[in-house]
């Protein structure tokens, strides 16, 4: 099993989209407990630093460490520490919200005697409860994002990885993520958020993807 307590840490980090260097000499250390802002314009590769850390692609450059081991040693053990909410919520329309979370908690093996408290506290986290046995097609946008989230209480892992969680959200139900987020940290769990609207992420570190934007040289030489 992989070791929880340890930073994950990126060291000059590297991507490529295509032809098209988007970003290089990223680097940042995320300690248990710690959270990382990434900001900038669309197409500054906020997206595609959150999927490098989900290991969905592989950096053009530099490296990704959890502790001092490159995270492709650790490989599927990693990869079980991690939740990953992007731009799609992943909600089947024929199931209802308890069942989706069944779903979730089941594709991460929570034993069974947690499966319950942990989808009654992800409903609840998330204000879902009294439309938990409604068919998700019946579910609004936000409801259907806050569903998307709540995944991350019901199957939960060590490292958050959220791409613009705050999407069709209303300010009661932002309030509801941030203290989700801030739960999770007080208990040692990380969280990476991409985000182009405030969000309160007490003492996150900040990244500005705009500022590793290579030269038009650099760009051409890579």
């Amino acid at each position: 099993m992989i070791e929880t307590g340890l930073d994950l840490v990126a060291e000059a980090l590297a991507c490529r989209r295509g032809d098209r260097l988007v970003f290089a000499g990223l680097s940042f250390r995320l300690p248990p407990g710690g959270a990382l802002l990434l900001t900038g314009a669309n197409g500054s590769g906020k997206t595609s630093l959150l999927r490098i850390l989900a290991t969905l692609i592989m950096p053009a450059g530099g490296r990704l460490l959890w502790g001092t081991a490159p995270v492709a040693a650790a490989g599927a053990d990693y990869r079980r520490e991690l939740d990953f909410v992007g731009h799609q919520d992943g909600v089947k329309p024929g199931l209802t919200p308890r069942e989706t979370l069944m779903f979730w908690a089941a594709l991460r093996s929570i034993e069974s005697t947690r499966i319950s408290p942990l989808l009654e506290a992800a409903l609840t986290a998330f204000g879902l409860d009294q439309i938990a046995d409604w068919p998700c097609r019946w579910l609004s946008a936000g409801q259907r994002r806050r569903l998307a989230l709540a995944r991350l209480v019901a199957a939960p892992a060590s490292i958050w990885l959220l791409d613009e969680p705050t999407s069709a959200l209303d300010g009661e139900s932002q309030s509801r993520l941030e203290h989700a987020i801030a739960e999770h940290r007080a208990s040692g769990g990380r969280v990476v958020v991409a985000s182009h609207t405030p969000i309160d992420l007490a003492a996150a570190t900040a990244l500005t993807l705009d500022a590793f934007a290579p030269s038009s040289d650099y760009a051409a030489l890579g």
